[in-house]
């Protein structure tokens, strides 16, 4: 992982680079639209409040859990018994964040929806709640943390979500045959080149040309780095935004020139 300073220091490039955040100059319709009615979209919705009151209840819990880590492990805590204020302070999405992927599903509607490293709930819960419609597939690797996860969707009522357990190596290509395909993915865990790259390999095996796929962290560390240079210049990729702290793959088959755009949020 990169260092705070060094994080900042390339933020700063990056902000420098990306286009405006009314998205001024951009001549992608498709984009362009993405910016205003997505982006940029700050409606308050009546789901937003009861899942934001469970994180603040899990930024006061003080138990002490196990915690099994498949992935590149956390930067801020590196015993196996943590508490789960810590644990929720360093790896909950942010809420505009998690909001603005309630936003991209309010507005394009996948059926499919998968989700690999559920931690306490609370972005699974903003991807349910955005179209109870859909099925929301949720993997996580830790037995005590996808506990609390339950808990979660239990308190928000949340019937179309299956949660996962096990090693995403293990989860992921099983629950991927048994599926059609898939319309969505949000993938925030395992954050390393190979696995993030395998992992991109075997949603593209699945995808049609809706699909949207989404990585976090794209710019957390020289690793993420390069296997999101690696997506984004795949043949079969056609567009690709980068967030900074997201980046977003579509395949769409209309695009007919690759695009790839930088966008401050």
């Amino acid at each position: 992982m990169y260092s705070l300073s060094r994080l900042a220091k390339k933020y700063i490039s990056f902000y420098s680079k990306a286009s405006s955040r009314k998205g001024h100059g951009i001549h992608s319709p498709f984009v362009f639209d993405f910016i205003k009615h997505i982006k940029n979209d700050r409606t308050q919705q009546d789901a937003y409040h009861p899942i934001e009151k469970i994180r603040k209840e899990l930024l006061k819990n003080k138990s002490i859990i196990p915690v099994q880590d498949f992935g590149a492990g956390s930067a801020v805590i590196k015993t196996n018994d943590r508490p789960v204020y810590k644990i929720a302070q360093s790896s909950l999405k942010p809420k505009r964040l998690a909001r603005l992927l309630f936003r991209i599903i309010k507005k394009y509607e996948p059926k499919t929806i998968i989700e690999l490293g559920t931690s306490f709930g609370i972005t699974t819960a903003y991807l349910a709640t955005a179209r109870p419609a859909s099925a929301v597939y949720s993997l996580e690797g830790a037995p005590a943390i996808a506990s609390i996860a339950k808990k979660t969707f239990e308190k928000l009522s949340l019937q179309n979500i299956h949660l996962i357990e096990g090693d995403f190596n293990e989860t992921l290509p099983r629950l991927l045959d048994q599926l059609p395909g898939f319309d969505f993915a949000f993938i925030d865990g395992n954050h390393r080149k190979a696995p993030s790259l395998a992992y991109f390999k075997l949603f593209k095996e699945k995808r049609n040309n809706d699909s949207i796929l989404i990585f976090d962290d794209i710019h957390w560390s020289r690793e993420m780095e390069e296997a999101w240079d690696k997506i984004r210049q795949d043949e079969d990729v056609t567009l690709t935004l980068d967030l900074f702290y997201l980046g977003i793959v579509f395949f769409k088959k209309e695009c007919k020139v690759k695009q790839h755009f930088l966008l401050r949020f």
